[in-house]
């Protein structure tokens, strides 16, 4: 298990960030961990933050507006919205920041979302585009890699508890 991949690739000329992370898991876990807001708010969120879902609708045109919670409860809010999704494949979302009353932070950013399943496991690819170099900058000075290494790690635990039931 301990050779599953791992990137994280910066490209400031097309101002994105490129994730692959590989999960010992079959595919209809892992996109239901993407898709399900029962299961997102379980993981999504590098430690010792929490995600809380306010609603989601996955269907294209869809949105899911959650907050990142800290420990002492202070919400972070973020909106995506769901651009195009083909089942098991694919989705795409724009992403955003924002106030508690839904009022989006722009400029945001595009993530492409691909699973691919081979030989039991299940490869997630992420491509983040970024509207400014400014605004990938900031993202990465924020600890994304650090706080999407975290989260993805939590979904791999969370994998391995939800294939052993």
């Amino acid at each position: 298990m301990k050779n599953l991949q791992f990137d994280f690739t910066v490209n400031k000329e097309t101002k994105t960030v490129y994730v692959i992370r590989e999960f010992a898991a079959p595919l209809d876990l892992v996109w239901d961990a993407w898709t399900k807001p029962e299961i997102l708010d379980q993981w999504w969120a590098p430690q010792p933050f929490a995600s809380k879902t306010k609603h989601m609708d996955f269907k294209v045109g869809g949105r899911r507006f959650y907050a990142m919670v800290s420990p002492d409860g202070q919400e972070g809010w973020v909106i995506q919205k769901y651009t195009s999704i083909s089942p098991k494949t694919n989705f795409k979302i724009f992403n955003a920041f924002a106030d508690k009353d839904e009022n989006p932070e722009l400029p945001g950013s595009n993530w492409d979302i691909n699973f691919i399943e081979q030989s039991g496991k299940t490869k997630v690819s992420i491509a983040i585009y970024n509207e400014s170099l400014a605004r990938l900058e900031k993202m990465i000075e924020m600890g994304f890699k650090e706080g999407i290494t975290m989260t993805l790690s939590s979904l791999e635990k969370l994998l391995t508890t939800l294939s052993s039931k």
